[in-house]
C-alpha cells in the first residue's frame, strides 16, 4: 500500500521532471526517475514502487542484497554507487543495470560473471565520467571514457552498453553544474549512446535541461537520511 505523503511528493517531482523536460524540448515520458534508496527501508521502497515508482537505485551492494528480495513488486533495480571488482559477480546477479562501470578491468569481469550465470540478455551499463576531476568522485576521466566505450563493445558481448552517467561537481549554485552536464551530454552524442543518467535531488533540473534521460533522486523524493 502506497503512503499519502509519498504520493504528493512523487507527483510534485514528476511535475518538476514534466516542467524541465518541457524546457529541453522533450516530453515528460523521455525522463526515468530512479529513486535513490541508500538507507530506506525495504518497507518504505515497497509502498514507494506500489504509488508508481518503477526505478530504484541502490548505492552499495550489501545492502541490495537484503532489500532487493524484499521489495515488492521487483522495481527495475540500478546500482548508482561504486562497485569493486571483487563484488561485480555479485552485483551481475542482483542489479538489471550497472550505472557506474569504470574501468576495462570491471567490464570483462563483468562480463564474464554475467555469462557464468546464464542471465537470459545482456545487462545493462552505463560508463560513469568523472567531468568534474574531483578526487573523491569515482569514474573514468573524460579524456579516456571513448576507449573504455570501444573496449566494451568490442569485447564484452554479455554486456548492453546505453549510455553515461556522471555525478555533477559540488557547486553552490544548481546553474552552476550546467556546462558539466552539457559536456557529458556531448559525449554521449558523439559515442551514439542515447542514455544519459545525470542529476540529483539539488540540480536533477539543470540535469534535465541539459538532456538527462534518468535522474537519481534521494532526499527529495524519500526525505533527509541519517
Amino acid at each position: 500500500m502506497s503512503e499519502p505523503w509519498f504520493d504528493d511528493r512523487l507527483a510534485a517531482l514528476r511535475g518538476r521532471i514534466a516542467a524541465a523536460a518541457g524546457r529541453s524540448g522533450r516530453p515528460a515520458g523521455a525522463v526515468r526517475l530512479v529513486g535513490a534508496a541508500k538507507t530506506v527501508p525495504a518497507a518504505r521502497l515497497s509502498a514507494a514502487v506500489a504509488a508508481g515508482l518503477s526505478d530504484l537505485g541502490e548505492n552499495r551492494v550489501q545492502e541490495a542484497e537484503g532489500k532487493i528480495p524484499a521489495v515488492t513488486p521487483r522495481p527495475v533495480w540500478h546500482l548508482i554507487g561504486h562497485l569493486q571488482s571483487n563484488k561485480a559477480r555479485r552485483a551481475a546477479a542482483l542489479f538489471d543495470c550497472i550505472q557506474t562501470l569504470d574501468s576495462e578491468r570491471l567490464a570483462v569481469a563483468l562480463d564474464r560473471h554475467v555469462a557464468e550465470l546464464g542471465r537470459s540478455a545482456p545487462l545493462d551499463v552505463l560508463i560513469e565520467v568523472n567531468v568534474s576531476g574531483e578526487a573523491a568522485k569515482h569514474g573514468v576521466e573524460p579524456a579516456l571514457a571513448a576507449d573504455l566505450i570501444a573496449a566494451v563493445r568490442r569485447a564484452c558481448p554479455h554486456l548492453s552498453l546505453r549510455g553515461l552517467m556522471t555525478v555533477g561537481p559540488l557547486v553552490e549554485q544548481p546553474d552552476e553544474a550546467r556546462p558539466a552536464y552539457r559536456r557529458v551530454a556531448a559525449m554521449a552524442r558523439d559515442a551514439g549512446l542515447a542514455e544519459l543518467s545525470m542529476g540529483m535531488s539539488g540540480d536533477f533540473e539543470v540535469a534535465i535541461e541539459e538532456g538527462a534521460t534518468m535522474v537519481r533522486v534521494g532526499s527529495a523524493l524519500f526525505g533527509e537520511r541519517g
